[in-house]
């Protein structure tokens, strides 16, 4: 490990060759990961803390644990935030040696996951002098949207989401990865990792799923989801190359996903800034405190709203959802 964290390697998450420079067999424990500007490390605590019942991550102390799948291998990390230098520092927790094509991963999860790689200052200078957005983004500057890297949660959580509350949401989440999802224990601190396509195509799978409070429908979609996943027939990259109209189409193909459920998983895992939630129940809600309504917008009224903010639909959705906890 390299103790005095003057002397830690730092790379720079606006380098598009993040981790190149690692040096191939050079070991380390510790690395610290520069970030862009601009970046509030306290809105990622706050987004990753909105439920006690969250199960995939841990905050505590101002410190996040999550164990990462890094080529079937889980490696559990540590990450904080260190002011001076303005950037996350990685610990991974294992006991073996971490390589530098780990690294390298461990790295782009991160960025992905943070959504590091976004320039914001497009958006902030669209909702500058915009009298609904102008002031959430002076309020909550450096929020990103923090992402669901992997398509297959994404799905899932799009899925298990779909007309019920968050808390109930959450609720089925850890009861799908307590039973499904794989564990990795590491010095007293007990990590979960979601379950993987194949861990649903048993047998009794929607058996469980149901006993689990999952409705019939809902096991159903998701079970061919995993199917579609294992089969090859639905892939991330594929997606990414296709477009945003080719994703939506393909996505909206999928059995159980419709328009806001595409739009969500464009919106935080395949990182479309234009990905437009539009039927989404918390959005009408923001819009209805922000703009002092006694009923709604209807989608015609949403449409026109979000009109000066074409191409960053999805920046102003997150940010107005996060309004809805501003006092």
């Amino acid at each position: 490990m390299t103790t005095p964290e003057k002397d830690m390697p730092v790379l720079n998450s606006n380098d598009p060759h993040i981790g190149a420079e690692i040096l191939a067999n050079h070991i380390e424990t510790e690395r610290k990961l520069t970030l862009p500007e601009p970046f509030n490390y306290s809105e990622v605590l706050y987004y990753l803390n909105r439920s006690t019942l969250e199960c995939l991550h841990e905050v505590e102390e101002e410190r996040i644990y999550k164990s990462l799948d890094i080529q079937g291998r889980p490696i559990p990390i540590e990450i904080r935030y260190e002011a001076l230098s303005h950037a996350l520092c990685i610990r991974c927790l294992c006991a073996e040696p971490v390589s530098a094509e780990e690294w390298s991963l461990i790295f782009l999860f991160i960025e992905e996951w943070f959504d590091l790689r976004r320039d914001l200052v497009p958006f902030y200078q669209l909702a500058e002098d915009d009298p609904l957005l102008g002031p959430l983004v002076q309020s909550l500057n450096g929020l990103r949207i923090i992402g669901v890297p992997d398509l297959f949660e994404a799905l899932c959580w799009a899925i298990i989401g779909q007309q019920i509350n968050l808390t109930f949401a959450y609720t089925l989440k850890k009861r799908l990865v307590e039973n499904f999802g794989e564990t990795y224990e590491c010095n007293g601190r007990t990590y979960y990792r979601f379950p993987s396509p194949s861990a649903l195509l048993g047998s009794n799978t929607l058996a469980t799923l149901r006993e689990l409070q999952f409705t019939t429908k809902k096991a159903e979609y998701m079970v061919d989801i995993a199917g579609r996943v294992v089969r090859g027939e639905l892939q991330k990259e594929t997606l990414l190359a296709s477009g945003y109209e080719a994703a939506e189409e393909t996505l909206l193909r999928i059995r159980g996903i419709g328009p806001w459920s595409a739009h969500y998983v464009m919106m935080r895992c395949l990182r479309n800034p234009a990905a437009f939630p539009i039927g989404d129940a918390g959005l009408h809600a923001a819009l209805k405190k922000q703009l002092g309504l006694s009923v709604k917008p209807t989608p015609a009224e949403i449409k026109s709203i979000f009109e000066p903010w074409k191409g960053y639909e999805a920046y102003a959705v997150f940010y107005l959802w996060r309004s809805l906890t501003l006092s």
